[in-house]
C-alpha cells in the first residue's frame, strides 16, 4: 500500500498538510504583491528578488521556493492581475455595448484605487517594447487578445442593431484602449490632475453618439 493511502494520511496527518499548503498560498500572495510595489517603483531590470524577499519576511531562497526566477514572478503578476480583472468584472457576458462601457468604467474607477498596480502596468509595458524584455510575449499577446474581444463586443452590437452597421469594430476597438492607456498613464504622472473615470466617461459617450442606431447618449448603468 502506498503511504499516501494509509491511516496517517486519512486522519489526523491530514490536517497540517492542508495547513501548509494554506501557508504556502498566503505566502504567495504576499509575495506577489510585494512584486506589483517593486516592478511598478524599479521597472523589471532594477528590482531585487532580495528586497522583494526582505519585504515579504522571508529569505530570498524562501521565495525561489515559490517563483524560480525574476521573470516567473513577473509573468505570474501579470497573469494574476488580468485574471482578477475578468473575475470580478467581465465573469458574465455584457448584455449590450452600453453595459460593456458601462463596466469598462468600474474598472477604470477600480485602478484609480490600486495606485501600485497602475504605476506597475505603465512601467513595464513601456519596458516591454523591447522584444528581449521577459514581458513582450505577455503583452503582445494580452493586446492581441483585448482588441479581439473589445471588437467582439462591438460587433454583438451591432449584429443587435444597437450599433450602426457600418461600425469599423476592430479600429474602434484599438483606439479605445489607446485612450483608456493614455488616461491611465497621464493619471499616473499626475494623479490629483486627471480624473480618469470621468475622463474615459465623456469619451464614451461621445463614442456610444456616434455609433448608437438612434444617436442617444449613452444609458445610465440603473435604466439598462
Amino acid at each position: 500500500m502506498d503511504v499516501k493511502d494509509g491511516p496517517t494520511a486519512r486522519g489526523t496527518g491530514r490536517g497540517p498538510a492542508r495547513g501548509t499548503y494554506a501557508v504556502g498560498d498566503e505566502r504567495r500572495a504576499r509575495i506577489l504583491d510585494a512584486a506589483v510595489e517593486h516592478f511598478a517603483q524599479w521597472g523589471f531590470h532594477a528590482t531585487s528578488l532580495a528586497r522583494i524577499a526582505k519585504d515579504v519576511g522571508i529569505t530570498q531562497g524562501g521565495l525561489l521556493h515559490h517563483f524560480r526566477t525574476k521573470e516567473a514572478l513577473l509573468v505570474s503578476v501579470l497573469e494574476a492581475s488580468d485574471e482578477h480583472d475578468t473575475e470580478r468584472f467581465f465573469a458574465e457576458e455584457c448584455e449590450s455595448v452600453a453595459d460593456w462601457f458601462h463596466r469598462l468604467l468600474d474598472l477604470t474607477a477600480y485602478n484609480s484605487r490600486r495606485p501600485g498596480r497602475t504605476r506597475m502596468f505603465n512601467a513595464l509595458v513601456g519596458e516591454s517594447g523591447d522584444p528581449d524584455h521577459p514581458a513582450h510575449a505577455f503583452f503582445a499577446r494580452r493586446y492581441r487578445t483585448l482588441v479581439a474581444d473589445a471588437a467582439q463586443s462591438l460587433r454583438r452590437g451591432v449584429d443587435s442593431g444597437e450599433l450602426r452597421p457600418d461600425t469599423d469594430c476592430e479600429s474602434e476597438a484599438r483606439q479605445l484602449l489607446a485612450v483608456m492607456d493614455g488616461l491611465q498613464l497621464q493619471w499616473v504622472l499626475a494623479p490629483q490632475a486627471v480624473d480618469m473615470t470621468a475622463e474615459l466617461r465623456g469619451y464614451l459617450e461621445r463614442l456610444y453618439r456616434n455609433l448608437s442606431t438612434t444617436g442617444g447618449g449613452l444609458p445610465s448603468a440603473a435604466a439598462e
